[in-house]
């Protein structure tokens, strides 16, 4: 069951982030580091809402910074 929402939550991220051609550099790393950290939060937390959003925050952060 855990990995099937991981599934889902994957898909989904990839279908949002074709949307991302109109987007600066930041705008698109940002997105892409908040859809890998939820990815990444979910799968250590064993699919905890917490968790995927506190790895959403953080891996958008990251992404935010890079190439600063």
């Amino acid at each position: 069951m855990k990995m099937a929402k991981t599934m889902t939550l994957i898909a989904l991220m990839a279908g949002t982030l074709a949307g991302c051609a109109g987007m600066t550099e930041r705008q698109r790393n940002t997105a892409i580091g908040a859809a890998g950290g939820a990815v990444l939060g979910s799968v250590l937390t064993g699919g905890d809402a917490v968790g995927t959003v506190g790895g959403a925050a953080v891996g958008g952060v990251i992404g935010n910074q890079i190439k600063k």
